[in-house]
């Protein structure tokens, strides 16, 4: 697509994408202005798209001084970005989209005498936080933690202003900075101190003059407001809208850096800083405090601040429901009886101190009589499972359980603590009145809610009621004494509404005080001052009612990926249910995060927003919209591009708190892409191999020999499959039958159907024998069978007719009339029978079957839930490596393996969390196999590195023993049921032929072929 037509966008900005992009190229910029890239950076974490001309990474502080060269040059407007979370619409706008998340990410400077860290703005907060905790040995750590803290940056928490989980102890990110340096745009470097402001280089002679005259002006703009900022601004904890100009006031002693904390992005771009540290309190203990309602729990608050929490954090029912059903029961522990709940984080010097004051805290909070009950929580499990529902609040309510969406708009207001319970109460009158309801949860010790509210913004009547309602709890929460904006700014939401909450004096310096630095209004235009209305720019608004036919069951009072938080509400517009799905990304951006939960494999190894489950979902969403940015709907390139390194790992479907599916959406997509149209040969070779594994079965030790010999390499090149792998052993057909056998498995009916899948059929038939032998041993009557194949390698690969007919016959097969378990080897088969089935073939049957579907682990673990412990033949080992297959993961949780390890006498589990990389075909296909191998370091290469040679490597997935084996030949991935086999334990069938060469493998210096051992090996002659 030319730029021309992506300009004539309707929403496109002023400017010519051709001559910006020449010049920044010229300068030596990564500048980006494809369809595809644009309409990743269309959309942050809030309700408005606006689409950019370019985006642009840049490596450092002279990168942006020429990228604001640039801009200054052709008038093109600037919007400065870090992770994209923004929930008030910050982080986008017209013109050039600045990513500071990519490449300045380095902690420079840290001084644990002076307590002080220098870093880049892309940092991400959470890093920050666990590299100054490792440093320091524990003592000092970075505070602020907002929910979004493992993938938003220290940029775009000085932007906001950023408070998080503990502010109630250590304030806002306004708190914590010592110097900013920043960018003008007029090319000026400066630093800004909390004593003034100066030339980041004293030798630069143009930004030392710029630093001179514009410390006079604002100090004077301070001298000239002295009563309004007085009266008006810094009047509670969590007053962030409009500027923090009450730092410019004497008594502040000119605090230029805090008095830039909070203007999003609209006066300098932050290229650096120097960030405060504090010291970590030793002991800790979570009480967990449970309440009727919302309400009732905000009007103990005062109390809880009596006892000097460090955090007090509130979530109502609704988000708890939610975070059970996409995840499971087990998905939330240790939490009391009520319907809304505090978490009260208390700490100090000395443990036994601590606990104390939590009983002191609930004898109080008792003779209230509003609390339900009470406890404290010393249990780290059950205090990470608490902490994980509060902090994934705002994606967990925007589809919850119970049906209906939820938006952000009206997110973030604040008031004084002691108001907060009277607020609310108000505050709930006011959306009855407009028709509306809420989900509550935030930082109830500060005063700041995060509300999101079920919103209509699709049609001209529900946007007309968001307007309303806003307005009127924006004169609501001034009439409290409160702040629009609490913690994520004003942005496009609440920007249009500060002559409500200011007056006419203060509003006018905020113009003033935006003027002095950036006198021609390049940064973020549309926000603050002169700002857009609320209601322009709404993602939601334009997209086209047309009805997409889909493979998959995606309605959402049946699919699992919306249905787990249900359609459209009362009063709700019901979109087309392909629309639907794809909406339910909202851009809180987990799937960027490094740590706590399996997606996204791609993003983590590229660290590319496209390659990100947002990144995907937007330019989804703008297939949908029918843009200029991503044309052509089914057949749109851009899409293919964006779901290119999708693993289909599935793991976004359970750890996105909007649980957004995007291997259902690939699969989808590819079906539709690939009609009548010529395939990749990989969609044959691999997406066909059931078909194969039924000739090459037959002749298993002629296809075998051949894979020994250098025709293996041109097959796989014909193949459309790297060379780089080899090929694993293929298994003679009924061979599996020969290892079940030896189990004496029951004829008939039996306690359990063990259901032997094609992967284990073709390639493992030795993990069904023992499968078989464990489950007999945990005293089941076992009936096997093999009648059927899931279509996973078809669904993978968007070949869904094919698919669907063979769920149907598997469903058929399965349906035998009773509610046995039927307990399936390869766990992506199993993920297949239970979650795909029901959605590709929407029948009673195939529903019933799929209920009945367990994985192996997960059946064992139900069993030693009920007391039945393993009994191996060989002895247990103390430590396992874990690589749990993403499909186990997602579709039935990632404990399973090991409650079973714990249950057999396994004392160490050291897990490799993570994707292996390799995920069905994806680690095969030639043009894939770097990458697989990046995603491999992400979690399993490291563990294989660190682990000893006597540590089983437990890998349920024959995907997983694949990437095991290529890593390390000579330590192959070992089933569960091997591991606990109570027969004779057979060592993993390993391949017979060398390794091909692997010049890019980083375990390398690990590998010795098998030809060099040969005796080592079971299956050798």
């Amino acid at each position: 697509m030319s730029e021309a037509a992506l300009r004539s966008d309707a929403q496109a900005p002023q400017g010519d994408a051709d001559e910006i992009l020449d010049r920044m190229q010229q300068a030596g910029l990564q500048v980006e202005v494809s369809a595809r890239r644009l309409a990743e950076y269309s959309y942050d974490a809030s309700n408005y798209r606006v689409v950019p001309l370019a985006v642009v990474f840049p490596r450092s502080a002279d990168d942006v001084l020429a990228i604001v060269r640039v801009c200054r040059e052709t008038g093109t407007p600037l919007i400065g970005r870090g992770g994209g979370t923004s929930m008030a619409g910050n982080a986008v706008g017209p013109g050039v989209v600045v990513d500071f998340s990519r490449h300045l990410t380095a902690i420079r400077v840290l001084d644990e005498d002076a307590r002080t860290v220098d870093v880049d703005p892309g940092v991400v907060l959470a890093d920050l936080t666990r590299e100054v905790e490792a440093a320091t040995g524990g003592r000092l750590t970075f505070a602020p933690d907002p929910s979004s803290k493992n993938r938003a940056t220290v940029g775009g928490a000085i932007g906001n202003d950023a408070c998080g989980n503990h502010s109630v102890r250590y304030g806002r990110t306004s708190d914590h900075v010592v110097e900013i340096d920043v960018v003008t745009t007029d090319g000026a470097r400066l630093t800004a101190t909390n004593r003034g402001l100066r030339a980041t280089d004293p030798h630069d002679v143009h930004s030392e003059r710029r630093a001179r005259e514009l410390l006079g002006q604002l100090e004077q703009l301070g001298r000239e407001n002295l009563a309004p900022f007085r009266l008006e601004l810094g009047r509670i904890q969590r007053q962030v809208s409009g500027y923090h100009l009450q730092n410019l006031l004497p008594e502040h002693r000119l605090d230029i850096a805090r008095a830039l904390v909070g203007s999003e992005g609209t006066c300098a771009l932050v290229v650096g800083a120097r960030m405060r540290l504090v010291p970590r309190p030793p002991s800790a203990l979570l009480v967990c405090l449970g309440y009727d309602d919302v309400v009732d729990a905000a009007r103990d608050i005062t109390t809880i601040l009596e006892f000097s929490p460090a955090a007090v954090e509130g979530t109502d029912a609704a988000i708890v429901e939610t975070m059970r059903a996409r995840r499971g029961p087990d998905s939330v522990l240790g939490l009391p009886d009520g319907r809304a709940w505090l978490f009260v984080d208390l700490d100090g010097e000395d443990q036994a101190a601590v606990e104390g004051q939590a009983e002191r805290l609930l004898e109080r909070l008792a003779r209230n009589g509003r609390l339900v009950e009470g406890q404290a929580v010393p249990d780290p499990a059950e205090r990470a499972s608490l902490w994980r529902v509060r902090e994934d609040g705002a994606g967990l309510s925007s589809r919850l359980a119970s049906g209906g969406e939820s938006w952000p708009g009206w997110e973030d207001s604040a008031v004084a603590p002691e108001d907060l319970a009277d607020y609310l109460a108000e505050l709930r009158v006011l959306m009855d009145e407009h028709g509306l309801d809420g989900v509550m949860y935030g930082h109830f010790g500060a005063g700041c809610m995060h509300i999101r509210i079920t919103y209509d913004l699709r049609t001209d009547d529900g946007r007309r009621v968001f307007r309303e309602f806003t307005q009127a709890a924006a004169r609501l929460v001034v009439r409290h004494g409160g702040s629009l904006s609490g913690e994520h700014g004003d942005g496009r939401s609440r920007s249009e509404l500060l002559p409500l909450m200011y007056s006419p004096q203060v509003l006018a310096a905020f113009v003033r005080f935006r003027r002095l630095w950036d006198p021609e209004g390049m940064l973020s235009p549309g926000i603050m001052t002169e700002p857009d209305r609320m209601d322009d720019h709404l993602a939601l608004e334009g997209v086209p009612q047309r009805e997409w036919r889909t493979s998959f069951d995606l309605s959402p009072a049946h699919s699992h990926t919306s249905g787990a938080a249900g359609g459209a509400g009362a009063g709700q517009s019901a979109p087309d249910p392909w629309v639907h799905a794809v909406q339910g990304c909202i851009g809180v951006g987990r799937c960027r995060a490094d740590t706590g939960g399996v997606m996204c494999p791609s993003f983590r190894a590229t660290r590319d927003e496209k390659d990100s489950t947002r990144g995907r979902a937007r330019v989804l969403q703008e297939m949908v919209r029918g843009a200029r940015t991503v044309e052509e709907g089914w057949r749109s390139e851009e899409v293919r591009e964006a779901l290119d390194l999708c693993l289909s790992c599935k793991a976004c479907s359970t750890d996105c708190p909007a649980g957004v599916d995007m291997a259902t959406y690939k699969s989808e997509f590819f079906d539709h892409y690939y009609a009548r149209r010529l395939r990749p040969v990989a969609h044959f070779s691999l997406g066909w191999l059931p078909r194969w594994l039924l000739v090459a079965g037959r002749i298993a030790p002629v296809v075998n020999a051949l894979l020994s010999t250098p025709l293996a390499k041109a097959a796989a090149v014909l193949g459309g499959l790297t060379p780089q792998r080899r090929m694993p052993r293929f298994a003679r057909t009924g061979q599996w039958r020969q290892e079940v056998a030896d189990a004496a498995v029951a004829p008939g009916a039996g306690d359990a159907v063990l259901f032997v899948d094609t992967f284990t059929r073709g390639f493992r038939p030795e993990a069904a024998g023992a499968a078989a032998r464990v489950l007999q041993q945990a005293g089941e009557r076992v009936e096997c069978s093999a009648e059927a194949c899931c279509g996973l390698t078809w669904i993978s690969t968007g070949q869904l007719g094919t698919a669907r007919r063979l769920l149907a016959r598997a469903a058929e097969a399965l349906d035998d009339g009773t509610e046995r378990p039927i307990v399936v080897v390869e766990p992506s088969c199993a993920a297949a029978l239970r979650k795909d089935l029901p959605d590709l073939v929407p029948t009673d049957q195939a529903r019933r079957v799929s209920r009945r579907v367990r994985s192996f682990a997960a059946h064992l673990a139900e069993r030693t839930a009920q007391g039945w412990r393993p009994e191996p033949s060989a002895p247990i080992p103390d430590r396992v490596v874990l690589q749990t297959h993403c499909h186990e993961h997602s579709v039935f949780g990632p404990a399973s393996q090991r409650r079973v390890l714990a249950a057999a006498g396994v004392r160490e589990v050291v897990d490799a969390a993570g994707c292996c990389g390799v995920a069905g075909n994806f680690g095969f296909e030639a043009q894939h196999y770097d990458v697989s191998m990046q995603v491999a370091e992400n979690e399993l290469a490291p563990a294989l590195r660190g682990a000893r040679e006597e540590d089983p490597v437990l890998t349920d997935g024959f995907s997983c023993a694949m990437q095991v084996d290529h890593l390390e030949p000579q330590r192959p991935g070992m089933h569960l049921a091997q591991l606990l086999d109570p027969g004779p334990r057979r060592a993993p069938q390993q391949t017979r032929w060398p390794q091909a060469t692997e010049p890019n493998n980083p375990s390398e210096t690990r590998k010795r072929s098998h030809d060099e051992h040969p005796g080592s090996c079971p299956h050798c002659p």
